[in-house]
């Protein structure tokens, strides 16, 4: 597996990784990131999926892989046993979402989440037209959504404050792109990095 076949998103966040570093990813799906950065940066790795299907494709990629439900927390890991913990495209699935990062600071040095950033112009423009946004990143009607708790990239901000938290690094991205000017407006998908404060 090469670095094209990565998600944009995911090589974003693989160039956060630094090599020989170990790394927990949870909500992994197939286990690309893992695979990806143990064959280019020999990272050591374990994946934490609940999709039966997914788990047998980690398996097929020879991805360690542990399936279980995140919303039960993180207790079969001990205390800083990662240098990162990375949770892709989850977040906003989840019901205890100040649990989570909290559990992911305690397990690993650094936490990596990516978000659908609600702040997006398009998501705030349907909005105004009396509509529940659909998108690129929000790809499902309200009443069929698996996501639960959207944010922007200010109220992820806020909420890693509020836990203790520091942004070390932001990405915002819209169709596989970065975006650098008014990101929360104009950037449908988040990255951020983080530690303890």
């Amino acid at each position: 597996m090469n670095n094209l076949t990565l998600r944009p998103d995911l090589r974003n966040v693989a160039d956060w990784i630094d090599p020989n570093a170990s790394v927990l990813d949870l909500g992994c799906g197939d286990g690309s990131l893992l695979s990806w950065l143990s064959s280019h940066k020999r990272v050591q790795g374990y994946g934490v999926e609940i999709d039966v299907d997914s788990v047998t494709a980690c398996v097929e990629k020879n991805v360690d892989v542990i399936q279980t439900d995140l919303e039960s927390g993180l207790g079969t890991f001990e205390d800083n046993t990662f240098d990162y913990v990375v949770l892709s495209l989850t977040i906003q699935a989840m019901h205890n979402i100040e649990n989570i990062l909290v559990e992911m600071l305690r397990v690993g040095r650094t936490g990596i989440v990516t978000f659908p950033n609600f702040g997006y112009w398009e998501n705030r423009w349907q909005l105004a037209l009396g509509r529940m946004p659909v998108s690129e990143t929000i790809p499902y009607q309200w009443y069929n959504t698996p996501n639960i708790h959207l944010c922007t990239i200010y109220d992820f901000g806020v909420l890693l404050n509020k836990l203790g938290m520091k942004a070390t690094g932001q990405v915002v991205m819209h169709q596989d792109q970065k975006v650098l000017f008014l990101p929360n407006l104009r950037g449908s998908l988040a990255l951020m990095r983080f530690d303890k404060a």
